[in-house]
């Protein structure tokens, strides 16, 4: 090769190379702006994190469940059967042994018992609802709802404990600690995972922290709780006699002493310590503002009604959790107590629908109108649903059902859901007969709708490989638009 060959291939190649360098910086660059962590070093399995697996559906979920089970009898499945054979005794071939709760074990009969309530078609679909129900068949035509959810769990702790970590023993991850893990946050100065409390007028069931708890998960990751007192986050504002300024200097003194620490112990609960305490410094401006409803438009307030304004009440929470969700707080999840219907059930669930019913419709129009809802999953339902027979004595106005974990009813919306109908259940609205959905499908499917694959997201822990759904579920596409 002459000289003039080589220095002109030679510049070609310096020049590729500066190319293509420019290109990977620039790249690089733009990473560490979108995703902070990206280049954070950590465990094994954090690699993953703060990048989805694929293309994702949606950004954000708010989770509303219904603790206690509600009847799904009562509210969205329409069995006139149930009422043509009210006080008939359950066919054997229709219940085939299943196993029951120890509070209807003991009974001789099974006496069927259809619903107090009329029931109507609403929307385009034509859709079967309640009339406890009338401010969600306004929203009707956005909602999908899951008629053949199952779960093997029978009694509350187990079945709400498996719906929110995927096991039924407890200490495991809960599903939003599982996608802080593996989204990371978009809001440094909020967690990823709010939690939100209220209680309404009927039977109760208790929620308890392991079911936002981090389990073997880095500390970082578990749910902030919010309360419904003067301090929305605990021990978030600064002690009387100490200023900004003075906090600041205490934390980069306490920081320095971790990072001793760190370096002494390699504990990596210490870093995380750090971190914890930087994020509750900067929350001490971002959460008063997001929890002042003043500056919300009275039209939004009148939206979701007036229960809004009371701090702790499911309206309140509801809007609360569309102004985390719009702030970039990755998984809002919401508890309402109170729908353990085994006795008196057509009384408690009217209290029940009137407290949830306005509010949640009203999320769904919120977000709709902001232009949030294709970008965020709203799910609604509790942990397993009723039985079609009267638990205790039936009477003309009054009656009980026992938990049924065979099939029940949940709804959701937005986020790349497909509006509709999604399996179906015998006449007696006892069994599955169609697309039945696990709660590790379940799970599945809100991790794939997330961008994440429900196999690949898993953590080491005591020798092996723990993941959301265990060994188990599918993603079940029908539900997704």
């Amino acid at each position: 090769m002459s000289k003039e060959l080589l220095e002109h291939s030679l510049t070609l190649n310096r020049r590729r190379f500066l190319s293509k360098l420019g290109l990977g910086i620039g790249g690089i660059a733009l990473g560490s702006l979108l995703i902070p962590d990206l280049f954070h070093g950590g465990e094994e399995d954090a690699s993953i994190t703060g990048l989805p697996n694929f293309a994702p559906r949606a950004k954000r979920i708010i989770y509303l469940f219904q603790n206690g089970a509600p009847s799904q009898l009562d509210l969205f499945e329409f069995k006139p059967m149930l009422n043509q054979m009210q006080g008939q005794d359950l066919p054997a071939s229709v219940r085939m042994g299943q196993r029951l709760t120890g509070m209807t074990a003991f009974q001789a009969k099974f006496p069927l018992a259809g619903s107090a309530f009329r029931f109507s078609q609403y929307g385009q679909a034509r859709m079967w609802l309640s009339e406890l129900l009338p401010y969600t068949s306004r929203v009707v035509d956005d909602l999908c709802f899951v008629r053949s959810l199952w779960t093997e769990a029978i009694n509350h702790d187990p079945a709400l404990t498996f719906f929110q970590t995927g096991a039924q023993q407890g200490n495991r991850p809960s599903m939003g600690s599982w996608l802080s893990y593996g989204l990371g946050s978009e809001n440094k100065n909020l967690p990823a995972f709010c939690v939100l409390l209220s209680k309404g007028k009927g039977n109760g069931q208790g929620v308890y922290s392991k079911l936002w708890s981090n389990g073997f998960l880095d500390s970082v990751y578990q749910g902030v709780q919010f309360s419904n007192g003067e301090n929305p986050v605990l021990y978030l504002t600064d002690p009387d006699g100490m200023d900004r300024t003075e906090r600041r200097k205490m934390l980069d003194k306490i920081a320095e002493m971790n990072q001793d620490a760190y370096k002494d112990f390699g504990d990596p609960e210490i870093s995380t310590k750090i971190r914890q305490y930087e994020m509750a410094y900067r929350m001490q401006t971002a959460v008063p503002e997001i929890t002042d409803m003043s500056r919300e438009p009275e039209g939004t307030l009148k939206l979701y009604g007036p229960e809004c304004l009371v701090p702790g009440s499911f309206a309140a929470n509801c809007l609360l959790a569309r102004k985390l969700s719009e702030s970039g707080v990755r998984f809002v999840q919401l508890y309402h107590q109170g729908w353990d219907g085994h006795s008196n059930l057509p009384l408690e669930i009217k209290g029940q629908c009137k407290d949830v019913d306005q509010a949640s419709s009203a999320l769904i129009l919120d977000l709709k109108q902001r232009g949030l809802l294709d970008e965020t999953l709203v799910i609604w339902g509790g942990e397993f649903g009723r039985t079609n027979y009267c638990q205790g004595k039936l009477t003309p106005d009054n009656y009980g059902r026992d938990h049924h974990p065979r099939c029940f009813t949940i709804w959701m919306a937005g986020g790349g859901i497909k509006p509709g109908v999604y399996g179906e259940t015998d006449e007696f609205g006892y069994n599955i007969v169609k697309d039945p959905v696990h709660v590790h499908d379940f799970h599945a499917t809100v991790l794939a709708l997330m961008g994440l694959d429900h196999e690949k997201l898993t953590f080491k822990h005591q020798g092996r490989r723990y993941r959301l759904t265990d060994v188990a579920g599918k993603v079940v596409n029908g539900l997704i638009a």
